[in-house]
Formats: C-alpha cells, structure tokens, sequence
C-alpha cells in the first residue's frame, strides 16, 4: 500500500494534498454523462429550466411575463399616462379660489378632468372683478394638459376603469358662458360711455366775454352751461365787468362764481337775455 504524502504547510495551516480523483464506475449505474461546453460533465440532479422558459405567474391581476411600469394614472392605475396639471377658478364676487389637480392621467381620465374642471370654471369662474381676467387664463392653461391627453394611446393595465370623458366642452351647456365676456364688452362698455355723456363734466369751464349760457343749479350752486345764443334754453351772456359801465355789473345782472373765471378772480356778469 503506498504510503500518503505528509501534510505540506500552507498560509493557514498545514493541509494535505489533494489526491487525484480516480474516474468512477462504469456501467449501467454509472451516473450519465452530459456533453457541456467544456466537456463531458455528469448530471447529478434535474437541471433547472432556463429563465425564458418560466411560465407565466399567476398575480392579484391576472397573470404577467413582464415587469409592470413603475407608475400609471393616478385615477386608475392604468399606463401610457402623462405628468400634467388641471386648473380651474372659482370667483366669489369678493374673493377667489384657484383649483389645480395634478397627474399623472391617462388619456380618458385626463380629457374627463379636463372637461369637468374646465366646465366648473365657465359657469363659477366669472363672478368677481378680478375673476374677469382670472377665468380666461386659466381655461388658456389648461389646453396644454389637453394637447398632451389626446396624444396619449388607449388606456389599458389599469386597476379599475378609467372615467368617461363624456361630450366635448363645445357641446356643454356650460359653453355658452364664454358669452359672459363678449356680453360684458358689448352691454358694458357702451353703457358707461353713455352714462359719461349724460352726466357729463361737471368740472367748470372758464368762461369768455359774449358766451350765452344756461344754469342748470341755482346761484349757491351754480351749473352753467354754454349754448347757443339763439336758442331757446338760453338765459345769459356773460360779460366782463371792465366793459360795463363804471367797471361793475349793470343793474340786474348776476355774479359768475370764480370757478368760471380764468384768472379765478374776476367775476364774470351774467346779463339776462330776456
């Protein structure tokens, strides 16, 4: 019997050497042989299947092959989805309120928000002087999110069905209110103009010598107004007091208040006319 090596020292410790392996039995109980890519290698065990030929596995959805997106619409959960934000208004004649609701949506719960918050804006968003201005921007920002919805594919994947997005805002009944402006621009502009003439400038104009006038007030509050001389509604002429005789008023005449003078000082005499 051949007499085995002494043990040979090693960074750890003394270790014997390692004996050449001897083949094993052959026969019909020998363990079968593979051929490998390095060559002949023995199968001791049920090979495992190659990763692609895992069958799909069975989930809380159905069953999968391939990983799910790591995000979706927040309504649904469903995918393509995109990062986008809905605003609306509130005007409260005083007071206002921005709204906003942000993605990700998928194409049918996005255009289903943008229709509700945007008809929402038309009817609530007007009432109030700020809201004015405040409610066309708004309806303005608002198409970039929907440009981005309609881009998007079908939904699908997702955890409940997206919401409906129902008729287009052109169709609503809420669209009508896009009259609100043009209604306000074409009643309310004109009126005030109007009211301005009517009231007119109660600022007083200076007189000028010969000028015929009316007076709408009375003479603590005097109102006067130029006019033609022949018409029917005049009451005065006005004139300088260095031009009547002595450098007064002639008998009769009325006192023009200061505020109808140039100068501020001089008084101009109203001369009645009849």
């Amino acid at each position: 019997m051949a007499t085995p090596p002494p043990p040979q020292a090693g960074p750890y410790g003394p270790y014997a050497a390692r004996q050449p392996q001897q083949p094993g039995p052959a026969g019909p109980y020998a363990p079968p042989q593979s051929a490998g890519p390095y060559g002949p290698q023995a199968a001791y065990g049920p090979q495992a299947p190659h990763a692609a030929q895992v069958p799909p596995q069975p989930g809380p959805y159905g069953s999968w092959s391939a990983p799910r997106p790591s995000y979706g619409c927040r309504l649904c959960g469903a995918g393509p989805a995109a990062e986008a934000t809905v605003r609306g208004h509130q005007g409260m004649v005083v007071l206002m309120r921005f709204l906003s609701l942000r993605g990700p949506f998928c194409r049918d719960c996005g255009l289903a928000t943008y229709r509700r918050m945007s008809a929402d804006t038309l009817w609530q968003g007007w009432w109030g002087p700020l809201s004015l201005f405040a409610t066309p921007v708004t309806l303005l920002l608002n198409l970039g999110p929907r440009a981005a919805f309609r881009r998007l594919a079908p939904p699908t994947g997702g955890h409940r069905p997206p919401l409906d997005p129902g008729r287009p805002l052109r169709r609503r009944p809420a669209a009508l209110l896009f009259l609100v402006p043009a209604l306000f621009l074409l009643l309310a502009v004109p009126t005030l103009i109007l009211i301005g003439v009517l009231a007119g400038d109660d600022t007083p104009h200076p007189l000028v010598s010969g000028q015929c006038v009316r007076n709408e007030g009375d003479w603590s509050h005097q109102n006067l107004r130029v006019t033609d001389c022949a018409a029917p509604d005049a009451q005065y002429r006005a004139t300088r007091p260095s031009q009547a005789p002595g450098g007064t008023c002639a008998p009769g005449d009325f006192l023009a208040l200061p505020a109808y003078s140039p100068e501020g000082t001089v008084l101009y005499c109203l001369t009645p006319l009849r």
